[in-house]
């Protein structure tokens, strides 16, 4: 009786190898064409976003260089387990609006990717108030108040 065979198991670990290279030494040239990262169809959401498509990742991306001087990652650990990874990170900058002093944002990435190797979901998990709204002025001061508030 003749068998089938299992398709075989493709091992993520270049993906998930070019994408950290990528995340850690990113520019804006690189974000010009993320066709190379991400899918055409790929789902993006962060705490800011949820879109799908790679015009729409792409215009993210570029966005982070308007808002931010000097944006870089640095992953402090990953995961992979098949088709799917887990990034946990520090996304460094600094302001162009508010403080220039060196800020980070501590956050985790849940990947997938797809047969090709490319990203076809891309997920960020960060705190937002605390990661962010909290060192802003005005609303900084404001977070803060409402967090010692719910710890009463």
């Amino acid at each position: 009786m003749p068998t089938t065979p299992l398709p075989a198991t493709i091992d993520h670990q270049a993906s998930l190898d070019r994408l950290i290279v990528f995340f850690e030494s990113i520019s804006l040239a690189a974000c010009q064409d993320l066709s190379g990262i991400y899918t055409e169809d790929a789902c993006f959401k962060d705490p800011f976003n949820e879109l799908r498509g790679l015009p729409a990742i792409n215009q993210v991306f570029q966005h982070m260089f308007v808002q931010v001087h000097e944006p870089r990652f640095r992953i402090t650990s990953s995961v992979l387990q098949g088709d799917t990874a887990f990034l946990v990170w520090d996304f460094l900058f600094t302001m162009k609006n508010f403080n220039a002093k060196p800020q980070c944002i501590r956050g985790a990435t849940h990947i997938r990717f797809a047969t090709d190797g490319r990203v076809s979901l891309h997920r960020d998990y960060w705190d937002a108030a605390e990661e962010l709204y909290e060192k802003l002025p005005v609303l900084g001061s404001f977070m803060r108040f409402l967090k010692k508030q719910a710890r009463k």
